[in-house]
């Protein structure tokens, strides 16, 4: 490390805007399309993990209106609406000659000039951070054009100072993907615990609907009703919660999607004030039983038991019926509290962010955060500031 920041003490760099180190890319046509296309929408890319999660297959004949731009291995695609969560990726083999949503601006190195991860990586600073939330537009729902995004100028060292610097961060981001697979694999073995705690034998515990132990509802805000810097929680249908000035519950409860790609999945556990969107579900148990224990049962079966419950080959929304239905088992207080106890520990071993594996992610996350922005920064002339 000590001889890249000497390599880099005192050298001058020019700054570009990235529209002058881009190639053009094109959007596909449809009406000449003959094949079925991986789709990456604006929830494909993970926040957390920079990376494709998850797409969907469309064809000339289902493909919505967004699904436009064709991407290529080592572009880079930053997501324009809501541009202050830097949700972002390199398109890597897996992905090349698909289509992305017109909610991403798509970045195409011209490599004679610029590394494609150097790119990603100025696109992961503070810097552009900052340039983004100041050059955004609308409050309830912000965005920024792709001729903004490609105005940000960005250093343009020689190749080589870009290598060593992308090698070095690569380093820090390998780490950091190392310790998240162990998590993943520490969750897999929570995950088998607590399918063991949740079990038990027909006659060793009452069965109840849920409807009989909890009170169930929605709320009445939509998505468009989130405010950036709002003063409450509001948990809509995704994993990632929003803000808003008001609030609709003070209360203990576990939210579920009704609809969307998270439908029947628990995402959330709510405590205190918060705002639940009109097709998002809270879950509220009553005195007979552990709220935890509510959320560690539905965590575990509720999404297999819709699955079982839906006259179509997927479900893509719930009713409130499906809830009431429910059966859960009502084993004693103080054996809820005793499972609630165990679950708990290996919850904050997988999820916390004080204890275990999550902490080292985050302390890693750290690291690597501040020397990004130490290698990447470089003298501006007065013309380029």
């Amino acid at each position: 490390m000590s001889n890249i920041l000497e390599l880099l003490r005192g050298i001058e760099v020019e700054w570009k805007p990235l529209v002058d180190i881009i190639l053009p890319t094109s959007n596909i046509k449809w009406r000449d399309a003959e094949r079925t296309y991986r789709y990456i929408d604006l929830t494909s890319v993970s926040i957390e993990t920079k990376s494709i999660t998850e797409t969907s297959e469309i064809t000339p004949s289902n493909a919505p209106s967004r699904a436009q731009k064709i991407v290529q291995k080592d572009d880079v695609i930053f997501a324009t609406t809501r541009p202050a969560q830097q949700r972002y990726c390199l398109i890597d083999d897996e992905y090349s000659e698909e289509v992305a949503s017109t909610g991403y601006c798509v970045l195409r190195a011209k490599k004679e000039l610029v590394l494609p991860k150097w790119i990603l990586y100025c696109i992961a600073s503070t810097e552009f951070k900052t340039y983004v939330e100041d050059n955004q537009s609308g409050s309830a729902y912000p965005a920024i054009s792709d001729a903004k995004v490609k105005d940000f100028k960005i250093p343009i060292p020689p190749l080589e100072i870009q290598a060593e610097i992308v090698r070095i961060l690569d380093n820090f981001t390998e780490l950091t993907a190392e310790l998240t697979a162990e998590l993943t694999a520490r969750k897999k073995q929570y995950n088998y615990y607590r399918d063991h705690l949740l079990s038990f034998e027909d006659g060793e515990v009452e069965w109840k609907p849920l409807g009989d132990i909890a009170l169930i509802g929605t709320g009445s805000h939509d998505t468009q009703d989130a405010i950036e810097d709002g003063d409450y929680i509001f948990y809509a249908r995704g994993r990632d919660p929003l803000r808003l000035n008001v609030f609709d519950f003070d209360e203990t409860a576990i939210i579920t999607a009704g609809d969307g790609a998270g439908v029947g999945k628990v995402f959330h556990y709510a405590q205190g004030k918060y705002a639940l969107h009109q097709r998002a579900y809270r879950i509220v148990p009553k005195d007979v039983m552990e709220p935890r224990f509510v959320y560690h049962y539905i965590s575990s079966y509720f999404y297999t038991y819709i699955q079982k419950a839906s006259v179509s080959s997927s479900v893509t929304s719930l009713r409130r019926p499906m809830f009431l239905n429910f059966q859960i088992p009502v084993p004693p207080l103080a054996e809820q509290a005793r499972i609630v106890a165990i679950l708990d520990k290996f919850d904050a071993l997988t999820n916390s962010l004080t204890e275990g594996l999550p902490r080292e992610i985050a302390l890693r996350q750290q690291q690597y955060e501040y020397y990004r922005e130490l290698l990447l920064r470089f003298p501006k002339t007065e013309v380029e500031a």
